[in-house]
């Protein structure tokens, strides 16, 4: 989703900008482009053609796994990656989130740049990673005319179908390799509506030609707006952050989105809903609503001006006249209508056909842990029940608090403590712990009882491998 920031202070940020970012990368002889590290390109980037007949194409950057020792490269698991927005480019999770090189500043010579830094927390430590600007018209992609640009979920799947098993035919290793759909914020409903189509359409086609779907995750995400809009009034009371006036005229905003929505006036309701939001951003004076520790907002757009070079895009195969755009505003014009409506029937489909990973930042305003819930206990799913019983245990990674975990059946919730809308962002090495554990089925809570210990020891005893625990 896009920042919200307020006309003052985007003002003085972009006043800002003309000095501080005036910057360079770094330079490395042997690279093809200046701007952008030989080690940082990634192992295949391009387009994939979603319609033969007009031209329009996916962009793609596929990073493969930096260590995939532990099995053959044709069992290695594959993440693909969506951005949310509506129309916000995935460039954005390469270079500013989960992706293997990650835009940081520095001083040098006492004048400030931008360079590209290895990611600790990178989500190909042992996955490959596939990284897609979706929906067309959204990053590098290409939509050939406005009236391409998909304005429902059906139409945004059935692209991204093409495109993966389009990329899936680029090597035939990538045939076997099990596949996770992971994004956030927006892709809360890209993610479901692209494993719900896959699902669907896989037992129509041959076995050779199916997409080999694993599990889909998705952070933060915008699932089901109706029921998610609720939500802000009481979590904004309980933090403090409004009063009881304040508190009332956010649930009478709330009230008249849902009234909207279900009369179905989509993009009356997305008016109001924006409204809310603007209205909760004055009122508190935060910096950002997708993070309310922060004195500024997340630097995102240092994505858009790294990507701007034409040395940069020469690298990644895309034409130098192109203009990126964090976030495509015709894009997200098409989907307006989209916005308020839900894909929760999609989600309680897939519980039942494959996991899920729901996660969310415990500082994230927009489509936060409270929000998060208010949609899940609602699923009409035989398991659910059982999953609202479930134990929510302790996370640690490295011997530190990294969250809360609640798991039942095939559905996974995550909180991560010290993380906004951003996830990787702000836990880079937590979120990596996160997707890992959760794709190769290793327990994330590793709080253990006197029990359980016990267990451990007599298993040690009798020579019995410990079962897997969190690193």
């Amino acid at each position: 989703m896009r920042n919200h920031r307020s006309s003052s202070y985007t003002s003085l940020v972009n006043g800002v900008n003309l000095f501080f970012f005036l910057f360079v990368f770094h330079l490395h002889p042997q690279s093809s482009a200046s701007t952008l590290p030989k080690e940082a390109l990634p192992t295949k980037s391009g387009y994939l053609p979603v319609n033969d007949t007009t031209g329009s194409a996916i962009f793609y950057a596929f990073y493969e796994a930096q260590n995939s020792n532990h099995t053959s490269l044709s069992q290695t698991p594959l993440i693909i990656w969506l951005q949310g927005g509506p129309g916000c480019s995935s460039m954005t999770g390469n270079f500013y989130e989960l992706g293997p090189w990650r835009l940081t500043p520095s001083l040098r010579k006492n004048v400030n740049h931008l360079e590209l830094q290895p990611n600790p927390g990178s989500w190909n430590r042992i996955f490959g990673l596939l990284f897609l600007d979706n929906p067309i018209g959204t990053g590098f992609s290409i939509a050939s005319t406005p009236e391409e640009i998909p304005t429902d979920q059906q139409a945004v799947a059935r692209h991204l179908f093409i495109a993966i098993r389009k990329f899936i035919a680029l090597d035939p290793l990538f045939k076997s390799r099990p596949i996770y759909i992971a994004g956030e914020s927006y892709a809360g409903k890209y993610v479901p509506s692209i494993g719900y189509y896959i699902l669907k359409r896989n037992p129509l086609l041959p076995h050779s030609e199916r997409v080999n779907l694993y599990g889909l995750a998705m952070g933060n995400g915008l699932t089901d707006p109706a029921t998610q809009v609720g939500t802000h009034a009481l979590h904004y009371y309980n933090l403090g952050l409004i009063n009881e006036k304040q508190k009332i005229q956010v649930e009478k905003l709330q009230f008249e989105v849902v009234n909207l929505a279900e009369a179905g006036n989509w993009s009356g309701a997305a008016d109001v809903r924006s409204n809310m939001f603007h209205f909760l951003q004055n009122v508190t004076g935060l910096a950002s609503l997708y993070d309310f520790r922060r004195y500024r907002p997340y630097d995102s757009d240092w994505v858009e001006k790294f990507l701007k070079n034409p040395e940069v895009k020469k690298a990644l195969g895309v034409n130098e006249s192109m203009v990126f755009e964090e976030c495509s505003e015709v894009v997200g014009e098409a989907l307006y209508a989209d916005v308020m409506k839900s894909v929760r029937h999609m989600v309680e489909y897939l519980v039942k056909n494959t996991k899920l990973l729901l996660y969310q930042g415990q500082c994230d305003l927009m489509d936060g842990v409270v929000s998060a819930e208010s949609w899940v206990k609602k699923m009409d799913w035989e398991g659910i029940q059982k999953f609202l019983d479930a134990e929510r245990d302790v996370w640690n990674v490295n011997d530190v608090l990294a969250g809360y975990v609640q798991k039942s059946d095939n559905l996974s919730h995550v909180v991560v403590i010290g993380a906004g809308h951003f996830v990787p962002t702000d836990q880079a090495v937590n979120s990596q712990a996160m997707i890992e554990d959760w794709v190769l089925d290793r327990e994330l809570a590793i709080y253990m009882d006197d029990i359980q210990m016990l267990e451990i020891t007599c298993m040690k005893m009798k020579g019995k491998r410990e079962p897997s625990a969190q690193p």
